[in-house]
C-alpha cells in the first residue's frame, strides 16, 4: 500500500455546514425510504441491462395501451421511470462522493492508529520510572488477550474419571 499523508483540519464550522448540506439534500428528496434486509432482497433490481429493457417497455405499453388491463397505471410508471432517471445521476455523486468519504476516513484512521501505536511502543520502551506506567496499563487493554474458559467435562470424561 502506498504511504499516504494526509494533513488537513476540518474546521466545525465547515463541518456543520457539511451537514446543513445533507439535511438539504433530505429535505428536498422527502420520498426516500429505508428498505430493510427482507425487502431489499425481495425486489427485483433495476441495472444498466434492466434500465434499457424498462425504458422499451415503457415505450410499448405508451405506443399501446391497448392491450394493457385497466388496472395497469401507465402514469404512474412514466413518474416511476422518470423518478429514477432524475435520482440516478444523484445516485453516482453521492456514491463517488462516499467513496472518497470513506476512503479519506480509512487513510486517516489508519495514519492515527499507526502514530498511537508508536506512541504506546515509545512509552512501552522508555517510559518506566517516568509516572507513565498507568498510563501504559491503560494502553495495553487495548492488545489484552481474553483468557479462555475451562471447557465443562463431557460424559466420556467424568465416567472415565469415575472409573479410574
Amino acid at each position: 500500500m502506498p504511504n499516504l499523508s494526509i494533513s488537513a483540519q476540518l474546521s466545525q464550522s465547515d463541518r456543520e455546514a457539511v451537514m446543513a448540506a445533507i439535511a438539504t439534500i433530505k429535505a428536498k428528496l422527502p420520498f426516500l425510504i429505508d428498505l430493510n434486509t427482507d425487502d431489499r432482497k425481495a425486489l427485483p433490481k433495476m441495472g444498466d441491462k434492466s434500465r434499457a429493457f424498462v425504458s422499451k417497455a415503457m415505450e410499448v405499453a405508451a405506443q399501446n395501451p391497448d392491450f394493457l388491463p385497466r388496472s395497469f397505471d401507465l402514469a404512474e410508471m412514466q413518474k416511476d421511470v422518470q423518478l429514477y432517471e432524475s435520482l440516478y445521476p444523484v445516485l453516482m455523486a453521492l456514491t463517488q462522493l462516499q467513496d472518497l468519504v470513506d476512503d479519506t476516513c480509512l487513510a486517516v484512521g489508519s495514519e492515527a492508529y499507526a502514530a498511537a501505536l508508536q506512541v504506546y511502543t515509545y512509552a512501552k520502551a522508555s517510559g518506566q520510572g517516568t509516572g507513565l506506567e498507568t498510563a501504559v496499563e491503560e494502553l495495553g487493554i487495548r492488545f489484552a488477550r481474553k483468557s479462555r474458559k475451562a471447557k465443562p467435562p463431557t460424559e466420556n470424561s467424568q465416567s472415565q474419571t469415575a472409573i479410574i
